[in-house]
């Protein structure tokens, strides 16, 4: 038994710069869960090339943990899944539980899950890409079966350290509130995207709102405890049951 991890150990896959992922992830973890990261890192110059040496470097990255007693690894980096298909990231998850013995849940992974068992026929997209990237995240989504009713780009001022890691969380909630209602689930991507907020602050309203960061939690919990994903467990999350009074008290300390 782990001092500060008595119910599961977490490892976390984040790219090099992400400022978001781990806060958030640290946030959303129950009492007896806590998190260990390993950052992605490349040196290439843009965005999509980063990501394509996150995925050809995973086993690297992995071996970070050495003999950590992990029991699921979340890999919190949403833009890397829009580079291969489907079928390749299913491929690319079952090598690496089948060689390491644990589960691997990505971030795309953990987002299709929620909006199935939420049985959403109309998504809203709240995307904080841009170019090429915007434009492989609105045909990755369909390849998998979702149909995207309504999409919300969101974009960082210029001269920010990062397009995506730079926009605060108010760009989150108006993203949301541009989505309207005509949808069945309005899902933010992108793990580097600060969401928490903008969720909890549209608890209990007539939309559900999803982020991968919120997915990735509550996919990792059930993949450590057994459980299969439904409505009934996702929805407290949504509602923000015991992650709401966290991030309240670290917004207010």
């Amino acid at each position: 038994m782990l001092e500060y991890a008595p119910k599961g150990l977490i490892g976390v896959l984040t790219p090099q710069a992400n400022t978001t992922a781990e806060p958030e992830l640290s946030i959303l973890a129950p009492p007896g869960y806590a998190t260990i990261a390993a950052r992605l890192t490349s040196t290439r110059a843009t965005m999509d090339a980063r990501l394509v040496d996150y995925l050809e470097g995973i086993d690297a990255t992995l071996d970070q943990f050495a003999n950590a007693p992990v029991g699921a690894v979340a890999f919190a980096c949403t833009g890397a899944s829009y580079l291969v298909t489907p079928e390749r990231g299913a491929e690319i998850v079952q090598a690496i539980e089948k060689a390491r013995g644990y589960a691997f849940v990505t971030a795309a992974d953990a987002v299709f899950d929620a909006i199935a068992v939420l049985g959403a026929r109309r998504v809203g997209i709240v995307s904080p890409y841009a170019g090429a990237l915007h434009e492989k995240c609105l045909a990755y989504w369909p390849a998998r079966g979702v149909n995207i009713a309504r999409v919300v780009q969101i974009e960082s001022a210029g001269g920010a350290f990062h397009p995506i890691y730079a926009l605060g969380a108010s760009a989150s909630a108006e993203g949301v509130a541009a989505v309207g209602t005509d949808v069945d689930v309005v899902a933010m991507l992108g793990t580097g995207l600060p969401t928490l907020p903008a969720i909890l602050g549209s608890a209990g309203g007539h939309v559900p709102v999803i982020s991968p960061n919120l997915c990735l939690m509550w996919r990792i919990v059930l993949a450590i405890t057994g459980e299969a994903p439904s409505a009934a467990n996702l929805k407290p999350w949504i509602a923000g049951d015991g992650w709401g009074e966290r991030l309240t008290a670290r917004l207010a300390g």
